[in-house]
Protein backbone atom coordinates (compact mmCIF):
# COMPACT_ATOMS: atom_id res chain seq x y z
CA UNK A 1 0.00 0.00 0.00
CA UNK A 2 1.34 3.41 -1.01
CA UNK A 3 0.27 6.88 0.06
CA UNK A 4 -0.14 9.87 -2.24
CA UNK A 5 -1.34 13.44 -1.92
CA UNK A 6 -3.11 15.58 -4.48
CA UNK A 7 -2.66 19.34 -4.17
CA UNK A 8 -4.32 21.98 -6.34
CA UNK A 9 -4.59 25.74 -6.58
CA UNK A 10 -6.54 27.58 -9.26
CA UNK A 11 -3.72 29.61 -10.82
CA UNK A 12 0.06 29.71 -11.12
CA UNK A 13 0.45 32.70 -8.81
CA UNK A 14 -1.35 31.01 -5.90
CA UNK A 15 0.64 29.40 -3.09
CA UNK A 16 0.47 25.68 -2.31
CA UNK A 17 2.45 25.99 0.95
CA UNK A 18 -0.54 25.45 3.26
CA UNK A 19 -1.53 22.22 1.53
CA UNK A 20 2.06 20.98 1.32
CA UNK A 21 2.54 21.64 5.03
CA UNK A 22 -0.62 19.67 5.85
CA UNK A 23 0.69 16.68 3.89
CA UNK A 24 4.09 16.88 5.54
CA UNK A 25 2.36 16.94 8.90
CA UNK A 26 0.91 13.46 8.25
CA UNK A 27 4.29 12.15 7.10
CA UNK A 28 4.18 12.53 3.32
CA UNK A 29 7.18 13.83 1.38
CA UNK A 30 7.43 15.82 -1.84
CA UNK A 31 7.81 12.80 -4.13
CA UNK A 32 4.43 11.55 -2.91
CA UNK A 33 2.71 14.83 -3.79
CA UNK A 34 1.12 15.63 -7.14
CA UNK A 35 0.55 19.34 -7.61
CA UNK A 36 -1.55 21.18 -10.21
CA UNK A 37 -1.86 24.92 -10.55
CA UNK A 38 -4.99 24.86 -12.63
CA UNK A 39 -8.72 25.50 -12.48
CA UNK A 40 -10.89 22.77 -10.98
CA UNK A 41 -13.52 23.03 -13.71
CA UNK A 42 -12.67 19.51 -14.91
CA UNK A 43 -10.19 16.70 -14.28
CA UNK A 44 -8.10 17.18 -17.39
CA UNK A 45 -5.05 18.25 -15.37
CA UNK A 46 -1.51 17.13 -16.12
CA UNK A 47 -0.34 15.92 -12.72
CA UNK A 48 -3.73 14.62 -11.67
CA UNK A 49 -3.77 12.39 -14.75
CA UNK A 50 -0.23 11.20 -13.92
CA UNK A 51 -1.41 10.31 -10.42
CA UNK A 52 -4.39 8.34 -11.73
CA UNK A 53 -2.11 6.26 -13.94
CA UNK A 54 0.22 5.14 -11.15
CA UNK A 55 -2.15 4.76 -8.20
CA UNK A 56 -3.16 1.16 -7.49
CA UNK A 57 -5.85 -0.72 -5.60
CA UNK A 58 -5.35 -0.44 -1.85
CA UNK A 59 -3.36 2.82 -2.07
CA UNK A 60 -4.38 5.92 -0.13
CA UNK A 61 -4.94 9.35 -1.61
CA UNK A 62 -5.00 12.42 0.63
CA UNK A 63 -6.42 15.85 -0.21
CA UNK A 64 -6.62 18.88 2.07
CA UNK A 65 -10.25 19.78 1.30
CA UNK A 66 -12.89 18.50 -1.10
CA UNK A 67 -12.72 21.60 -3.33
CA UNK A 68 -9.06 20.78 -4.09
CA UNK A 69 -10.31 17.74 -5.97
CA UNK A 70 -12.71 19.84 -8.04
CA UNK A 71 -15.28 22.60 -7.86
CA UNK A 72 -18.42 20.91 -9.25
CA UNK A 73 -20.01 18.42 -6.87
CA UNK A 74 -21.55 16.28 -9.61
CA UNK A 75 -18.14 15.83 -11.22
CA UNK A 76 -16.53 15.30 -7.80
CA UNK A 77 -19.02 12.51 -7.01
CA UNK A 78 -18.39 10.86 -10.38
CA UNK A 79 -14.61 11.03 -9.90
CA UNK A 80 -14.86 9.91 -6.27
CA UNK A 81 -16.77 6.80 -7.31
CA UNK A 82 -14.25 6.09 -10.05
CA UNK A 83 -11.37 6.30 -7.60
CA UNK A 84 -13.03 4.27 -4.82
CA UNK A 85 -14.96 1.74 -6.91
CA UNK A 86 -12.96 1.28 -10.11
CA UNK A 87 -9.44 2.07 -8.91
CA UNK A 88 -10.38 0.68 -5.47
CA UNK A 89 -8.29 3.15 -3.48
CA UNK A 90 -8.99 4.90 -0.19
CA UNK A 91 -9.67 8.63 -0.22
CA UNK A 92 -9.04 10.82 2.80
CA UNK A 93 -10.08 14.49 3.05
CA UNK A 94 -8.09 16.04 5.89
CA UNK A 95 -10.48 18.94 6.58
CA UNK A 96 -13.57 16.69 6.56
CA UNK A 97 -13.13 13.53 8.68
CA UNK A 98 -16.39 12.00 7.44
CA UNK A 99 -14.86 11.85 3.97
CA UNK A 100 -12.48 9.04 4.86
CA UNK A 101 -13.20 5.74 3.13
CA UNK A 102 -10.94 3.78 5.52
CA UNK A 103 -13.09 4.28 8.59
CA UNK A 104 -16.04 2.24 9.74
CA UNK A 105 -18.74 3.56 12.08
CA UNK A 106 -20.91 0.94 13.79
CA UNK A 107 -20.20 -1.53 11.01
CA UNK A 108 -21.00 0.94 8.22
CA UNK A 109 -18.15 1.26 5.76
CA UNK A 110 -16.34 4.51 5.18
CA UNK A 111 -17.06 4.32 1.46
CA UNK A 112 -20.81 4.25 2.10
CA UNK A 113 -20.63 7.13 4.58
CA UNK A 114 -18.47 9.21 2.23
CA UNK A 115 -20.84 8.60 -0.69
CA UNK A 116 -23.79 9.66 1.45
CA UNK A 117 -22.01 12.81 2.66
CA UNK A 118 -21.08 13.76 -0.89
CA UNK A 119 -24.67 13.33 -2.04
CA UNK A 120 -25.83 15.65 0.77
CA UNK A 121 -23.16 18.22 -0.09
CA UNK A 122 -24.14 18.05 -3.76
CA UNK A 123 -27.81 18.59 -2.85
CA UNK A 124 -26.98 21.56 -0.59
CA UNK A 125 -24.78 23.10 -3.31
CA UNK A 126 -27.57 22.71 -5.90
CA UNK A 127 -30.16 24.28 -3.59
CA UNK A 128 -27.80 27.18 -2.90
CA UNK A 129 -27.25 27.75 -6.64
CA UNK A 130 -31.02 27.78 -7.20
CA UNK A 131 -31.51 30.18 -4.27
CA UNK A 132 -28.86 32.52 -5.66
CA UNK A 133 -30.55 32.53 -9.08
CA UNK A 134 -33.93 33.17 -7.48
CA UNK A 135 -32.56 36.05 -5.37
CA UNK A 136 -30.91 37.53 -8.46
CA UNK A 137 -34.16 37.29 -10.45
CA UNK A 138 -36.15 38.87 -7.61
CA UNK A 139 -33.57 41.64 -7.26
CA UNK A 140 -33.66 42.40 -10.97
CA UNK A 141 -37.46 42.46 -10.97
CA UNK A 142 -37.58 44.89 -8.04
CA UNK A 143 -34.92 47.09 -9.62
CA UNK A 144 -36.82 47.22 -12.92
CA UNK A 145 -40.02 48.14 -11.09
CA UNK A 146 -38.09 51.03 -9.56
CA UNK A 147 -36.99 52.14 -13.00
CA UNK A 148 -33.37 51.03 -12.69
CA UNK A 149 -31.89 50.18 -16.07
CA UNK A 150 -29.32 47.45 -16.64
CA UNK A 151 -26.57 47.33 -19.20
CA UNK A 152 -25.01 50.20 -21.07
CA UNK A 153 -27.11 53.34 -21.36
CA UNK A 154 -28.47 53.92 -24.84
CA UNK A 155 -26.75 56.57 -26.88
CA UNK A 156 -28.78 59.66 -27.58
CA UNK A 157 -29.38 60.74 -31.13
CA UNK A 158 -27.65 63.98 -32.11
CA UNK A 159 -29.89 67.01 -32.52
CA UNK A 160 -29.32 67.04 -36.29
CA UNK A 161 -30.04 63.31 -36.73
CA UNK A 162 -33.10 63.96 -38.91
CA UNK A 163 -30.98 66.02 -41.28
CA UNK A 164 -28.27 63.34 -41.45
CA UNK A 165 -30.89 60.63 -41.85
CA UNK A 166 -32.60 62.39 -44.75
CA UNK A 167 -29.27 62.97 -46.52
CA UNK A 168 -28.47 59.27 -46.16
CA UNK A 169 -31.97 58.16 -47.18
CA UNK A 170 -31.78 60.29 -50.35
CA UNK A 171 -28.41 58.78 -51.18
CA UNK A 172 -26.54 62.05 -50.83
CA UNK A 173 -24.15 60.65 -48.23
CA UNK A 174 -22.90 57.13 -47.57
CA UNK A 175 -23.64 55.02 -44.54
CA UNK A 176 -20.08 55.54 -43.39
CA UNK A 177 -20.41 59.30 -43.64
CA UNK A 178 -23.83 59.31 -41.98
CA UNK A 179 -22.48 57.25 -39.08
CA UNK A 180 -19.46 59.53 -38.76
CA UNK A 181 -21.61 62.65 -38.65
CA UNK A 182 -23.89 61.06 -36.05
CA UNK A 183 -20.86 59.98 -34.04
CA UNK A 184 -21.92 56.33 -33.81
CA UNK A 185 -21.18 52.95 -35.38
CA UNK A 186 -22.83 51.64 -38.55
CA UNK A 187 -24.93 49.27 -36.44
CA UNK A 188 -26.23 52.02 -34.17
CA UNK A 189 -27.07 54.30 -37.09
CA UNK A 190 -28.91 51.51 -38.92
CA UNK A 191 -30.81 50.68 -35.71
CA UNK A 192 -31.92 54.29 -35.41
CA UNK A 193 -32.93 54.21 -39.06
CA UNK A 194 -34.97 51.05 -38.45
CA UNK A 195 -36.77 52.87 -35.65
CA UNK A 196 -37.97 55.28 -38.28
CA UNK A 197 -39.41 52.45 -40.35
CA UNK A 198 -36.52 51.97 -42.75
CA UNK A 199 -35.71 48.43 -43.81
CA UNK A 200 -31.93 48.28 -43.77
CA UNK A 201 -29.47 45.60 -44.88
CA UNK A 202 -25.71 45.94 -45.13
CA UNK A 203 -25.76 43.55 -48.05
CA UNK A 204 -28.28 45.09 -50.43
CA UNK A 205 -29.01 48.68 -49.48
CA UNK A 206 -29.05 50.57 -52.76
CA UNK A 207 -27.84 53.88 -51.39
CA UNK A 208 -24.50 52.60 -50.05
CA UNK A 209 -21.79 54.32 -52.03
CA UNK A 210 -19.82 52.49 -54.69
CA UNK A 211 -16.69 52.90 -52.53
CA UNK A 212 -18.33 50.93 -49.70
CA UNK A 213 -19.37 48.14 -52.05
CA UNK A 214 -15.75 47.40 -52.99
Amino acid sequence: MKKYAYIRVSSKDQNVARQVEAMQHIGLCSRQMFIDKQSGKDFNRKNYQKLIKIIRAGDELYIKSIDRLGRDYEEIIEQWRYLTRVKNIDLIVLDFPLLDTRKQVNGITGKFIADLVLQILSYVAQIERENIKQRQAEGIKIAKEKGIRFGRPKKKKPKDFDVIYNLWKEGKISLREASRRAGVSHHTFSSWADDLGVEFSFANKSNISKWEKR
